[in-house]
């Protein structure tokens, strides 16, 4: 009943995963997509490709996939197949009528094995990296139908155009039970994976994943053209021309270095520092109200709610009576790159008529050091279509600063992940977001930043709430090209 197809992978390992597959009882044949092709391992056929991710070896899969699921395997490691799971996957396949199943999975690090849940997929679960597993269960109708329907040949994207593509016309469906076992070897924390994406290296993978993501929102009625609402920039009365912003708990050991960095800013006009601390225990509170007597710039918030994450401080800041035209963020880990920042940011905001500017940012260790992937300038976000692959890639960059009028009407998410994101696409939906693609603030990379190291329940967490942001913007734009209105959320 169903038509495997492996990544290539040694010998020994492919001979493995074959022996697994036919000892489930329910294969047909079994094809591995590699470059060099390898005999006598009981297979049934082999595609000359690079990977599965180009589109030759999925359309040649399409040729070859006679039966009435598809399985494809997209690693090049061993596995282990749980008891009657691939009956498990083609029933809940057939019964939802999905046009793919996934399901969670057990992991293989370093020896031992540990539950890997996966989370459910939303109409913005649009990032290229989304976590299905290795092992993906299609009707191959669907499978079929999607490759038809390709148009471009990719030679990283073909994976990620294919599942955009079967989820056009059918479900895609979670399966939240633990059905086989895989070999790990990527045993980096989250703190340091989350940064692939923006690495120079991988720069033409990401070129033609947003091409991919730019087609599909295309397709479903969610993609905006470069066409933004002007901003006169006089609106309100404000005390000074701009405020940084940081929002700050238990972190005495970073806080002062943040506020130097800021209060050695020059410009030739009044800034000031809104810092609001979120009832710190550590010392904090102490050290930046020292810092409040000596500079009149300085300005301690406390809020008088308990419930506050640090969406809710940024709202405590916009809000306040001093806050500026423009809100620049800094987090209290980190440290601006030199004297002039506030003042190129300011500038910028005039020069590219935007509602939200992102900065970049070099990555160093605690001692300021740099580390990799060194600058981290998001060159992906562009004018003409930066504000749709923003519903593709996972962040937006940062230093971050807003247009205060425009912030204080969105309001930020009270919470204390993904909050930025969200603003940012808020306003992307309507307003230009401009760049400064040089570096703006050493962001100090240590084992106490709050993305360093996560498990995976912590992770699924951060990943589906930014999905869920994702889903609700792309509904809001399709609202939009659908009925010609912003819809405000």
């Amino acid at each position: 009943m169903i038509t495997c197809f492996l990544s290539a992978a040694p010998a020994e390992d492919l001979a493995h995963n074959v022996n697994v597959l036919k000892k489930t009882g329910c294969i047909s044949k079994i094809s591995a997509v590699g470059k060099a092709e390898i005999n006598d391992l009981g297979i049934d056929g082999w595609i000359a490709a690079e990977s599965l991710s180009t589109t030759s070896a999925l359309k040649e899969i399409a040729a070859k996939a006679t039966s009435e699921f598809t399985l494809i395997y997209t690693k090049a490691l061993p596995f282990d197949i749980g008891q009657y799971a691939l009956e498990r996957m083609m029933h809940v396949c057939n019964d939802s009528d999905a046009g793919m199943v996934y399901c969670d999975y057990f992991e293989i690090k370093e020896g031992v094995r540990t539950p890997h849940p996966v989370i459910e997929y939303q109409d913005g679960s649009l990032r290229d990296d989304f976590d299905f597993g290795s092992i993906l269960l299609f009707k191959t109708k669907a499978l079929k139908d999607a490759i038809a329907r390709m148009t471009v040949d990719y030679k990283f994207a073909g994976l990620y155009d294919l599942r955009l593509k079967v989820s056009q016309t059918n479900k895609l469906v979670h399966l939240p039970e633990l059905l086989y076992s895989v070999i790990e070897t990527d045993v980096r924390k989250s703190g340091e994976k989350m940064f692939d994406y923006v690495d120079p290296k991988n720069r033409q993978v990401q070129i033609e994943m947003e091409q991919a993501c730019t087609m599909h929102l295309k397709d479903v009625g969610a993609w905006l053209a470069p066409e933004f609402t002007k901003i006169h920039f006089n609106e309100g009365d404000f005390p000074f021309e701009a405020s940084v912003i940081i929002p700050v708990r238990n972190r005495v050991k970073t806080i002062g270095n943040a506020i130097k960095s800021v209060l050695s800013q020059q410009t030739n006009f009044p800034f000031n520092l809104i810092i609001v601390d979120n009832f710190s225990t550590d010392g904090t509170t102490d050290l930046i109200r020292s810092f409040a007597q000596e500079d009149k710039r300085v300005e301690l918030v406390i809020p008088e709610r308990k419930d506050l994450g640090i969406g809710g401080c940024w709202n405590e800041a916009i809000m306040h009576p001093t806050c500026g035209k423009f809100a620049i963020q800094l987090d209290s880990d980190d440290l601006y790159i030199d004297n002039h920042v506030i003042s190129r940011i300011v500038a910028a905001f005039y020069e590219q008529n935007c509602a939200m500017l992102v900065g970049s940012y070099r990555m160093v260790n605690f001692k300021l050091e740099e580390i990799p992937p060194g600058l981290i300038d998001h060159k992906e976000w562009t004018p003409g279509n930066g504000r749709n692959n923003a519903l593709r890639i996972n962040g937006l960059g940062a230093p971050r600063a807003f247009y205060t009028p425009v912030i204080r009407d969105i309001k930020v998410p009270n919470v204390s992940y993904g909050e930025d994101y969200a603003l940012g696409l808020n306003i992307s939906r309507k307003y230009q977001i401009g760049r400064i693609y040089d570096p703006l603030y050493l962001c100090r990379r240590w084992d106490e930043n709050s993305d360093a190291s996560l498990d995976i329940i912590k992770l699924n967490g951060h990943n589906f709430y930014k999905d869920k942001i994702r889903t609700l913007e792309f509904w809001a734009r399709q609202q939009y090209v659908k009925g010609g209105q912003l819809v405000k959320c």
